[in-house]
């Protein structure tokens, strides 16, 4: 499902149409200025993306190696892949794409158990480690065929890369790509400025979800910028809340302190797997964390000892941040 309208005549005859739909079991949305509309390219490599990395697609490339399939990987894939090892290994294994089971354990994947115990985790985490599967060529190879990739976390960041990618070779110079919260984006708006993109505050409340901004992130230029939170995706069982970033250490949620985690980065699949990661991690380890990684800047909401939210930012973050620019002018000028 989608549809494209123009959105502002040019003197270039170059125009910002914009596109939205469904991938992913997530929504779209497109901006990008050029002399006619690009709804039936856009579509068409969503579609061949999704036959790489949606896992519930049982077509998929992702899917047919969770069922050890003998085939070769395309080259998303493997792009995925390896940057998914890359930060597996720069964040310690807090980020890790054979979580899945886990993920699945606790309801949050693309199957589902019907109850979890200390004993069924335990069993679940002697197959869920990165260091366990590995690329070979253009094949897979698995420590234990019990071993399932879950790349969610990671595949919409580079699916809007891959559209930027596309746009980008059909001369398209100012756009933005926005799957499921994620971002990537090029140029300018429609108005000539700056892409902001808001960072929606948390809602703790079962039944809060307002949309209300946090805050708002002005990128020029060309990037990535993706958020992560458990503030939404999660159900209350027992009286206890369970949300859907799971600890590969422990196969329990993760029940860190930060709300939501946002990452700006040189692209989106950077910056989305980086998102998840510090969801792991926590405020305080993901800020050292983050001192290690030359390209990446973040901005954090989290709950401190007292339960208040609370902000915290990296020092290159402030570049994007124009109300926080303001406030540092005011108090000090």
């Amino acid at each position: 499902m989608f549809f494209t309208a123009g959105l502002l005549s040019c003197a270039d005859n170059a125009r910002y149409f914009e596109d939205s739909g469904s991938v992913f079991h997530t929504v779209y949305h497109i901006k990008y200025k050029a002399e006619q509309p690009l709804t039936e390219r856009i579509t068409e490599e969503l579609r061949r993306f999704d036959l790489s990395l949606n896992p519930f697609n049982p077509s998929s490339t992702i899917a047919k190696v969770n069922n050890n399939e003998d085939i070769e990987v395309d080259d998303w894939f493997a792009t995925v892949f390896r940057k998914a090892e890359t930060v597996s290994r720069v964040s310690n294994g807090a980020y890790d794409i054979t979580c899945a089971p886990l993920v699945n354990l606790w309801g949050f994947g693309f199957s589902r158990m019907d109850s979890v115990t200390p004993q069924l985790i335990d069993s679940v985490k002697a197959f869920v480690d990165y260091r366990k599967v590995r690329l070979e060529g253009k094949r897979i190879t698995k420590e234990d065929p019990r071993i399932l990739l879950d790349c969610s976390s990671i595949a919409k960041g580079y699916a809007c890369d891959v559209i930027g990618t596309l746009l980008e070779s059909e001369g398209v110079t100012d756009y933005m790509v926005e799957i499921g919260g994620e971002v990537a984006l090029k140029g300018v708006n429609p108005q000539g400025q700056c892409w902001r993109i808001g960072i929606n505050k948390p809602e703790t409340e079962a039944n809060g979800v307002t949309n209300d901004v946090e805050e708002v992130v002005q990128l020029c230029g060309k990037g990535g910028i993706a958020t992560s939170g458990d503030y939404r995706n999660f159900y209350v069982k027992d009286g206890r809340k369970y949300a859907h970033t799971i600890d590969p250490s422990t196969g329990y949620p993760a029940g860190q302190d930060i709300l939501s985690a946002t990452i700006v980065a040189e692209d989106c699949m950077t910056a989305d797997a980086y998102a998840t990661a510090f969801m792991v991690l926590g405020s305080g380890k993901a800020t050292e964390l983050a001192k290690k990684i030359p390209g990446i800047e973040y901005f954090i909401i989290y709950s401190d000892s007292t339960g208040r939210q609370k902000v915290t930012y990296s020092k290159g973050m402030l570049q994007y941040l124009p109300n926080r620019q303001e406030l540092a002018i005011l108090e000090n000028p």
